[in-house]
């Protein structure tokens, strides 16, 4: 008894906390758009959208930038990168944790 730890208790669900991963849920429902489009002066962007989380597509924006050694920006739920990097986004994603079917490539 000395030394144990009460689990925290969502008022919502009646469950622990611990048991209710929100990040993972949401993740599972997001639908990931990976489209390379060409802007001024013929240069292409390779532009990832469909984040719900504002800080889940910035998070991934610096690790596909600091992975594929290129620039880029996170605006809102929207990650822009130069080039054209679509599959080398795809395989990333997947190996977060997104599934085939929710990338729309």
């Amino acid at each position: 008894m000395v030394g144990e730890k009460i689990a925290e208790i969502d008022k919502l669900t009646g469950l622990p906390k611990e048991l209710l991963d929100a990040t993972e849920i949401s993740k599972q429902q997001e639908k990931i758009k990976i489209r390379v489009v060409k802007r001024r002066f013929g240069k292409l962007v390779t532009t990832v959208s469909g984040f719900e989380s504002k800080d889940e597509a910035k998070r991934l924006g610096k690790e596909l930038k600091r992975k594929l050694a290129c620039g880029g920006t996170s605006k809102g739920t929207e990650i822009e990168l130069q080039g054209e990097h679509g599959e080398a986004v795809k395989a990333t994603l997947l190996k977060n944790g997104y599934t085939e079917e929710q990338i729309d490539l």
